[in-house]
């Protein structure tokens, strides 16, 4: 059969998770069955064929078939996992409110009160500003919480706690939070592209602990954008996330 352009993507370093490798198989094996029955040169099949074998159906098929191998998407986004319990797997706090919830990662960096203050984890910070924002966090996880942001407004000086990288969650009231700590994705994730256009101070990828609804934070923009080189290298470049003294 042919060979495929990703068999030798020379900017791949690493294999994915084992879902993702199980899904990007099925999906080679699908483009080159589909060239071969198309009996076309590779140019033909890509500009006049290619939708005629590569199909909303068969793609919909080769999930179907992964998902009931037994593989399951790893998620940082509550919403994934309660919309789709079958195909992600279980995600801690999935059943719990944000009035009660607080993401408690281990990998978090945290320290003794201090000047005020005290560090409850560290993001990667999409955009460098001239001072730290300090606001009330509000967790902001489920549909729930997004339509009781749209009708009642979200309260002043929101650093939003999110969980969904990709934005889409939180996009109808994104331009209301003074800043956002999000728990997954990197600076060139759709939710930092978002911010970074909306000039909203955020960090993704946060490892935080210990922050509850109403709490005070401080988060660290003021520090240096991580970059894509850092990111490549394996480079630690994250920011501080601190909560005031007069939080719980």
């Amino acid at each position: 059969m042919v060979k495929l352009y990703t068999d030798t993507d020379k900017f791949e370093s690493h294999e994915g998770p084992v879902v993702v490798e199980a899904f990007h198989a099925a999906m080679k094996d699908l483009v080159r069955s589909s060239l071969d029955k198309a009996g076309v040169s590779w140019k033909e099949f890509v500009f006049s064929k290619e939708y005629e074998f590569i199909t909303p159906e068969a793609i919909a098929a080769i999930e179907k078939s992964v998902v009931e191998s037994g593989y399951r998407y790893q998620t940082s986004a509550v919403i994934s996992f309660i919309e789709r319990p079958e195909a992600y797997s279980p995600i801690a706090g999935a059943d719990a409110t944000s009035d009660t919830f607080s993401f408690e990662h281990a990998d978090a960096v945290t320290s003794e009160l201090e000047d005020g203050r005290a560090q409850v984890g560290q993001g990667d910070n999409v955009a460098t500003y001239a001072k730290n924002v300090i606001g009330t966090a509000r967790y902001y996880r489920s549909i729930d919480d997004v339509m009781t942001g749209l009708r009642e407004g979200v309260p002043a000086n929101t650093v939003a706690i999110i969980d969904d990288s990709g934005g889409t969650l939180t996009a109808p009231i994104i331009e209301q939070f003074t800043g956002i700590v999000c728990a997954g994705g990197t600076v060139r994730s759709h939710l930092g592209i978002l911010t970074r256009e909306y000039g909203i101070p955020c960090v993704m990828n946060s490892k935080i602990s210990g922050i509850v609804n109403g709490d005070t934070v401080e988060v660290g923009v003021s520090g240096a954008a991580k970059t894509t080189e850092a990111y490549q290298e394996g480079r630690e470049m994250s920011v501080p996330v601190w909560k005031h003294a007069s939080s719980s």
